[in-house]
């Protein structure tokens, strides 16, 4: 079986990447981390939303590509090498997918097309604090179709316009669409480790919320979306990963200690090489999950744990060994370094720690009990 992308895909692939170099330098990226009155580039999110990509994956009827997810996976592998300080992930990954997943004829026909033109921001809210998100602690709920309780952190939810809110209704879980734009909802922004992708606390007083799927379906649908985005996640963290282990590279075929380049002393070939192993286990699950995803496979959920574990621990490897073959200069401000580093933080977290997805793939693999 052959896991590749098609020539086609590839193309597209090559051609996002020349887009991204020309249209989202890290200096983008500094500027979005050093100026505290924003928390994303808007003219890069027109910019790729005038290109189609927020639609690669949304029906043409809906007024997207109709491309299909082996090329949004594609696109979400060069964003993640452009580290791209716009709020793609959680508005084609989550909300996008979960529309298609979950989204009655009304709302798709209301959304997706907002979605595809760019118009549109997403967020998924399911935390209330610290820890595991768990039904059975839920705060949160709707009560005769108005939305009470807080959210945070939020990732993207200073600057979303729809957020996916998980809450109790009539003692059930469900998943909830809310107009962060409306009344009855209060946003406060969070100090996080990597400010080119905002989180934010959401007050919901009040706010007018609409059930997403059928009643008391709340963690199935939950599960569905995860599995999806966590796929997709995957190839941004792989491409963030291959471009640490570019960096690294091309600083020690340059740095000369004692009259020779550091990348001829064996200490640092291993380091390279060790990035190079897990990277490559990291692509190996992403195809994989890639494959599950777009056929629909009933494999998709220990596909999509395996990728989400790998991807998260090749990231963050690569992002810590990249500082280290750096050395003095690795964790200052002026290299980039950080910007990585902080990515790989971020995005390791924001779908659910990599622990509770080793327990989703031990459940599937071993127990035989849903994730």
């Amino acid at each position: 079986m052959n896991f590749d992308f098609s020539e086609d895909q590839k193309a597209l692939q090559a051609e996002a990447r020349r887009f991204l170099v020309a249209n989202c330098p890290i200096e983008r990226v500094r500027a979005v981390l050093d100026d505290p009155t924003t928390t994303f580039d808007a003219t890069l999110w027109r910019a790729v939303g005038e290109q189609g990509w927020l639609g690669a994956a949304i029906s043409e009827s809906h007024g997207g590509l109709g491309l299909g997810h082996l090329e949004l996976c594609g696109l979400a592998y060069e964003l993640g090498r452009a580290l791209a300080p716009i709020p793609f992930a959680s508005t084609a990954y989550i909300l996008a997918e979960a529309l298609e997943l979950a989204g009655d004829d009304a709302q798709k026909a209301r959304l997706l097309p907002q979605i595809a033109e760019g118009k549109l921001i997403g967020a998924l809210a399911t935390a209330e604090g610290p820890g595991a998100v768990d039904a059975s602690r839920l705060q949160t709920e709707v009560r005769e179709g108005r939305l009470w309780g807080e959210k945070a952190p939020v990732t993207d939810g200073d600057i979303a316009d729809v957020a996916l809110v998980l809450a109790l209704e009539d003692g059930r879980p469900g998943v909830f669409l809310a107009d962060l734009n409306g009344q009855g909802v209060e946003r406060t922004l969070l100090r996080t480790l990597d400010p080119t992708r905002d989180a934010a606390k959401l007050v919901f007083a009040g706010a007018p919320a609409e059930r997403l799927g059928p009643s008391g379906w709340g963690e199935g649908l939950l599960a569905g979306i995860l599995d999806r985005a966590a796929v997709l996640v995957a190839f941004e963290q792989c491409g963030g990963a291959d471009r640490c282990l570019e960096m690294a590279r091309d600083y020690a075929l340059d740095r000369y200690a004692f009259g020779r380049v550091i990348g001829s002393y064996q200490a640092l070939k291993h380091k390279l090489a060790d990035i190079f192993v897990k990277n490559e286990l990291a692509r190996s699950n992403a195809y994989y999950g890639a494959w599950a995803l777009n056929a629909q496979a009933s494999e998709l959920p220990i596909a999509a744990s395996a990728a989400r574990i790998a991807a998260t621990e090749a990231y963050w490897h690569a992002s810590k060994e990249n500082i280290h073959a750096h050395g003095g200069v690795g964790f200052t401000w002026e290299v980039d370094c950080h910007l990585f580093y902080r990515r790989s933080r971020q995005l390791g977290l924001w779908l659910g720690a990599p622990r509770l997805w080793k327990q989703r793939l031990t459940n599937h693999l071993e127990l035989g009990e849903p994730a």
